[in-house]
């Protein structure tokens, strides 16, 4: 409406529809008249192009390949600045962590009963529902008591510290564990402003440490220039100054949907989430399968590995097994690849 011309919109879409947001995006792309570019992205394609985008990391990121395809689309398409969403979930609760430690914190009478009682419950509760969540929930009910930043760490890790300590030589030096950086950032609130916490934890780790530094590295290696404006200071200082009940009554993002009642339908607003993710589940088993084993069969020759570890978890993830996502292989097929690079 502001920019007087039809709006160049972006979205990348892949053959398996489960992780394809393509139906979505041309749904509001018709809706408000933009020039809409739906780029169709196969693992052959990723493939072509990974090299060059791990090229331009100057760290290793398993999410930054999503970014430098899109942004690598953009350009081509002629545009010199582009807007980003990022920032949007982290601060009007959308992920799925903002729920996740409001139920905790009511939970909290559980860490009053004995620890060998909470283990047992935990070593239960794996049995019956084995996988992630509940491998997390376990690792939850052993903590000594309950405090918000060893809740929210262990909630958010994708390897627990046990599990990298199994795959090392070395244990990591002191001011190296997630939880002990976060203790340092000493935030304070009160008890109407979890979710502010929560947010505030999100844009200083995650955010901070991975979105915003590959954005920025993925965008200008094609020289794009990204702009986030949900990361206005005065829009964050304002949000986090909200109180629980405004932010999240019910549904994630709510005040963020409800300042845009003209502009977002409910086919849209009520779909289930869905993250910038790629089909890594399935191409990993299938069209990346060579590609992944080749470079965990490498970095397992690291020294910096126990040896048999790397593949111990690839080969978990091959079998099926459902406290082995994606999410523990991908980043290892990536530093794989950029410490031989």
């Amino acid at each position: 409406q502001l920019a007087g011309q039809r709006v160049k919109t972006f979205n990348i879409s892949f053959a398996e529809d489960a992780y394809s947001e393509a139906r979505y995006a041309r749904y509001i792309a018709e809706m408000h008249q933009t020039d809409h570019h739906e780029i169709q992205l196969s693992p052959a394609h990723f493939l072509e192009h990974l090299p060059a985008a791990l090229e331009s990391m100057d760290h290793p990121s398993g999410d930054g390949p999503n970014t430098w395809m899109v942004s690598k689309a953009t350009k081509e398409a002629g545009i010199d600045m582009a807007l980003s969403g990022l920032g949007g979930d982290e601060l009007f609760a959308g992920y799925a962590i903002f729920p996740r430690m409001a139920r905790l914190r009511k939970m909290q009478a559980l860490w009053e009963l004995p620890i060998p009682l909470r283990k047992l419950a935990g070593k239960t509760l794996v049995s019956l529902r084995p996988g992630v969540a509940s491998a997390k929930m376990a690792s939850l009910l052993s903590m000594s008591r309950y405090d918000f930043d060893n809740a929210y760490v262990q909630s958010r890790q994708v390897l627990s510290d046990k599990q990298i300590a199994g795959l090392l030589t070395q244990p990591l030096p002191p001011g190296h564990l997630p939880v002990e950086w976060l203790q340092e950032q000493g935030w304070e609130g009160s008890d109407q402003h979890l979710l502010s916490r929560v947010s505030a934890a999100e844009m200083e780790t995650y955010m901070q440490n991975v979105l915003l530094r590959d954005s920025d590295q993925m965008s200008m290696a094609h020289a794009l220039e990204l702009r986030v404006p949900f990361m206005d200071h005065q829009l964050i200082e304002y949000v986090l100054s909200l109180p629980d009940s405004i932010k999240y009554p019910s549904t994630p993002k709510k005040l963020l949907v409800d300042s845009l009642p003209d502009l977002l339908p409910s086919y849209i607003v009520n779909r289930p989430k869905m993250g910038f993710v790629f089909p890594w589940e399935h191409w990993l088993r299938n069209e990346l399968h060579s590609y992944a084993d080749e470079r965990l069969k490498m970095l397992d020759k690291n020294e910096s590995f126990r040896k048999g570890e790397i593949l111990k978890l690839w080969g978990a993830f091959l079998k099926g097994d459902p406290r082995v996502t994606f999410s523990r292989i991908w980043p290892l097929v990536v530093l794989a690849e950029w410490i031989n690079s």
